[in-house]
C-alpha cells in the first residue's frame, strides 16, 4: 500500500472556500437497493439494443467504505459462468450507476451498437463480460445514495478512486488486476486516480479526458469559462448531497492557485500501461488528452486520434476489440503481440474529402514535424510564407469585432499536432484584452469545410476549427512547461497594459490533424469574442437539460472594451506556426 497517498486528506481544506450547491434530485425510478439480478443470454435490455451474449450476474448497491469512513455504493456485473479470476474494469464518475443510464444509448450511437447495460460513457457489459471481465460501476462520493458531497476531480476523488480500485482487487471473483475505463469524466478521473498509484491498478484507458482543468477548460487562456460545467452540474444527481460549483470557482478564483493545482495530477507518477484516445473533430477534450499523453511517466503508452465523436468511437466494434487486446495483454498477461501496435495512430481530417484513418507514427508530437511560420500582413489581411517588408496594423472593436487572415495552399499539406501564434497587440482605451483565435479550413472559394459527422442526427459535434484564447494581462509564460512547439502560460499574476504599449503574446491552439489540398485555404481569425461558438448542441426533451443547455451556450466571461490593434511588419513579426508532416499515402 502507498502510505504517502493513504495519509493524504480526503476533504478540501477549509481555507479554500470551495463553492458547493445542492445536487440535482435523483430521477424517478433510480434503481437502488435491489437484490442480485441474473440476466439470461439473449436479453435485450433497451429497445433495439445489442442482445447480451452471455448470462450476467448483476450485484447491486454493494457498500464500500472509504478511508474517511464515508460509505459509497457500487454495482458489479460479471459473467454468470465465471466467479473467479476476473480482471475488473472500473468506470468512475458521479453520473449514476442506475441502468439503463441517461441518455441511452449515448447520442450518436446506434442502439444495435450498445446493450444499455453500461454506465454512461463507461464499459458496456454486452461486450466486456463475454470476454471475461467484471464491471465495477460506483456511485462516486455524493452521487446516487452514496454519502458525502460530489467533488470535481482533485485529491478527494483521486483517493476515493484508489480505495475502490483496491476494494475491487480483493473481491473473491477478482484476479487481482484492475483497470480504469471510460470517456470524458470517466477519463478525467483516471489521470488523478492513476497518479495515486493504487498497487493493483494495472492499466488505464481514458477516452478524451481533460487534463489540467484550469488551463484547458475552466479558465482557458486565463478567461473564466464556466458555461459547460454549469450545464454539467444539472446532470449530476444525488439523494442528499451537494455538488462542487466548479463554474463559480472559475469566476471566483481566476488565477492559478492551490485550489486548481489540486486538480492537476502529477502524471510523471503514472507508470502503468495506458491507451489514450483523443477526438479529432470535437472541442471539449483534445488539449487534455494530448497533453496527458505527452506528460505520462509510462513507457508503455499508446495514443490514437479518431475522426468521429468519442461515444461512436468508444462503442464501435473495431475499437472495443482494439482496447480489448490492450487489456488482455496487461490484465490477463496474454502474449498477443499488442506491443507491436504503433505508439501513435492519427486520423488526418480531410474536410471536404476522405479522411486518412489510423496513420501510424512513433511518437507525439510526431518526430517528422516541420514547424513553418505563416506571417500576418495587416495591410492586405493575408498569411504568407514570407514576412511583410512594411509595418502596418489593423484594429477591430474589442467587444464584438474580429479580423481574419488567409492563405491559399499551393500543394497538398498535412498539419498534425500543435499550432501556435505569436501576435504583437495593443489595447486602445483599455488596459487589458481578451483574444479569441480560430484556425479553419476553407475551400478554394472561401467556404468553410466541416469534418464528416459520422453521427446520428440527434447529436451535433462542436463547430469545426482549431481554437485558442488568451487574456493578455496573463501572457507570461511558464518556462518549465512551455516548449518550442507549445506556449503554456503561468497564470500567476496580471500584467496590465499601459496606454500605447505594444506587447508580444504567444497563444497555443487545440491540437489538430488537418489535410489541406492544393487550392484550398487556411484562415486565422482573431476576435474579441468566442468566434468559434459553443460545444453543446443537444436535441434535448427534458426541461432541465434544455435549461442547462442555454447556460452552456453563454460565451466565456470576456471583459473587452475599447479597440484591439494587431501590429505586423519587420519590427512586429506576427505569425502563425503550423506543424507540417509528410502527407500520408
Amino acid at each position: 500500500m502507498n502510505t504517502e497517498d493513504k495519509e493524504r486528506p480526503s476533504v478540501y481544506p477549509a481555507h479554500w472556500k470551495v463553492a458547493f450547491g445542492p445536487s440535482t434530485p435523483l430521477r424517478e425510478g433510480y434503481q437502488v437497493g435491489r437484490e442480485t439480478t441474473r440476466l439470461e443470454a439473449g436479453t435485450v435490455f433497451i429497445p433495439g439494443g445489442k442482445p447480451l451474449p452471455c448470462d450476467v450476474v448483476w450485484e447491486c448497491d454493494i457498500p464500500v467504505t472509504l478511508r474517511d469512513g464515508v460509505v459509497i455504493y457500487t454495482d458489479v456485473l460479471r459473467p454468470a459462468d465465471q466467479d473467479t479470476d476476473l480482471p475488473a474494469l472500473v468506470s468512475w464518475s458521479p453520473y449514476g450507476k442506475s441502468l439503463p443510464a441517461y441518455p441511452c444509448p449515448p447520442r450518436g450511437v446506434p442502439p444495435e451498437m450498445f446493450s444499455g447495460l453500461g454506465k454512461f460513457e463507461g464499459a458496456d457489459a454486452a461486450f466486456w463480460l463475454e470476454h471475461g471481465y467484471a464491471l465495477v460501476n460506483p456511485d462516486a462520493r455524493g452521487a446516487g445514495n452514496s454519502e458525502g458531497d460530489i467533488h470535481f476531480w482533485g485529491s478527494v476523488e483521486s483517493h476515493d478512486g484508489y480505495d475502490v480500485v483496491e476494494w475491487a482487487a480483493k473481491q473473491s471473483w477478482s484476479n487481482g488486476k484492475v483497470a480504469l475505463y471510460g470517456a470524458s469524466w470517466l477519463a478525467i478521473s483516471q489521470w488523478g486516480i492513476a497518479a495515486t498509484r493504487p498497487p493493483h491498478l494495472a492499466a488505464i484507458a481514458p477516452w478524451n479526458g481533460i487534463y489540467d482543468a484550469y488551463r484547458t477548460h475552466m479558465v482557458w487562456g486565463g478567461i473564466p469559462n464556466p458555461g459547460f460545467f454549469d450545464f454539467l452540474q444539472f446532470l449530476i444527481r444525488g439523494a442528499n448531497s451537494s455538488v462542487e460549483r466548479i463554474g463559480d470557482m472559475s469566476v471566483r478564483e481566476p488565477l492559478l492557485n492551490e485550489y486548481w493545482e489540486d486538480k492537476i495530477p502529477d502524471l510523471s507518477k503514472v507508470t502503468i500501461p495506458a491507451y489514450i484516445v483523443m477526438d479529432g473533430v470535437t472541442g471539449l477534450h483534445p488539449w487534455g488528452a494530448s497533453e496527458a499523453f505527452r506528460r505520462l511517466g509510462s513507457t508503455e503508452k499508446w495514443f490514437r486520434i479518431n475522426n468521429t465523436h468519442e461515444w461512436y468511437d468508444q462503442y464501435s466494434q473495431q475499437y472495443q476489440e482494439d482496447v480489448l487486446r490492450f487489456f488482455d495483454r496487461y490484465l490477463k498477461d496474454i502474449d498477443n503481440g499488442w506491443e507491436a501496435t504503433p505508439r501513435v495512430r492519427a486520423s488526418i481530417i480531410n474536410a471536404g474529402g476522405e479522411d486518412f484513418v489510423d496513420v501510424p507514427f512513433t511518437q507525439w508530437p510526431v518526430h517528422e514535424t516541420r514547424y513553418q511560420q505563416l506571417y500576418l500582413d495587416a495591410h492586405s489581411e493575408i498569411l504568407s510564407t514570407t514576412p511583410p517588408t512594411e509595418a502596418s496594423s489593423v484594429s477591430y472593436p474589442g467587444a464584438d469585432g474580429a479580423v481574419s487572415f488567409s492563405i491559399t495552399f499551393e500543394q497538398d499539406t498535412t498539419l498534425l499536432g500543435y499550432m501556435s501564434a505569436r501576435l504583437w497587440v495593443e489595447a486602445q482605451d483599455a488596459d487589458d484584452m481578451d483574444l479569441f483565435l480560430l484556425v479553419e479550413k476553407l475551400d478554394a472559394d472561401g467556404n468553410l469545410l466541416a469534418p464528416h459527422r459520422h453521427l446520428a442526427d440527434t447529436y451535433s459535434i462542436s463547430p469545426p476549427g482549431a481554437p485558442g484564447r488568451l487574456r493578455v494581462s496573463l501572457r507570461e509564460l511558464d518556462p518549465d512547461l512551455s516548449t518550442g512547439f507549445v506556449p503554456i502560460q503561468a497564470f500567476r499574476r496580471h500584467q496590465k497594459l499601459a496606454a500605447g504599449e505594444i506587447v508580444p503574446v504567444d497563444i497555443g491552439f487545440t491540437p489538430r490533424s488537418y489535410y489541406v489540398e492544393a487550392g484550398q485555404q487556411l484562415r486565422l481569425t482573431v476576435a474579441g469574442y468566442n468566434v468559434r461558438g459553443t460545444c453543446v448542441d443537444i436535441d434535448a426533451t427534458e426541461d432541465e437539460v434544455v435549461r442547462a443547455s442555454r447556460v452552456a451556450s453563454e460565451h466565456p466571461r470576456a471583459a473587452n472594451t475599447g479597440s484591439h490593434v494587431i501590429h505586423t511588419g519587420p519590427e512586429y513579426l506576427s505569425y502563425l506556426t503550423m506543424p507540417v508532416v509528410e502527407t500520408p499515402r
